[in-house]
């Protein structure tokens, strides 16, 4: 049953990937995305780590998304200054194909090489509070911060633009 969650789960996580990037209107790739991050929230409580998992929901899905439409909607992005509608069918070709190819390049090998007896246990503390908090406010401190100032900055450059635009 798990290993049927788990594909079922990767395979949402890639569609909904490969749907964003091909979305015409950014709103409908940033509703993608989400659906890419729950997806992920998934995989995270499956590896037994809750914790990740909550935050997956709270933070990525939750916050930064919120942040990411509140953006998209200053920006004000009207139909006319959108490419023009792509080819659907190509577009999924293209992602069928993509995914097809990263299958037999990445997965297969993978899975010949490491049976599942083989595959190491997760750590019993992985994804618990205390793990989370030891190597966020130690070992992660300076890539947390840097990326909450690159979002900041993101944020006051939009601003920017859409007043320098009205």
């Amino acid at each position: 049953m798990q290993s049927i969650m788990f594909y079922l789960l990767s395979f949402l996580v890639v569609v909904s990937a490969t749907t964003m990037i091909f979305q015409r209107h950014p709103l409908n790739a940033a509703f993608s995305l989400v659906l890419c991050f729950l997806g992920l929230a998934g995989l995270y409580a499956q590896l037994q780590a809750p914790l990740l998992a909550i935050f997956q929901v709270l933070v990525y899905a939750g916050a930064i998304m919120a942040r990411v439409v509140f953006v998209i909607m200053l920006l004000n992005v009207r139909d006319e200054d959108l490419p023009s509608e792509p080819n659907l069918v190509r577009s999924v070709g293209i992602g069928l194909g993509t995914m097809a190819v990263l299958f037999f390049m990445i997965l297969v090998p993978a899975i010949n090489k490491y049976p599942n007896d083989m595959v190491e246990s997760v750590p019993a503390k992985f994804g618990g509070i205390e793990w989370v908090g030891l190597h966020l406010f130690t070992r992660f401190t300076f890539p947390f911060e840097v990326i909450s100032i690159l979002l900041t900055v993101a944020v006051v450059g939009v601003v920017v633009l859409a007043k320098r635009r009205i």
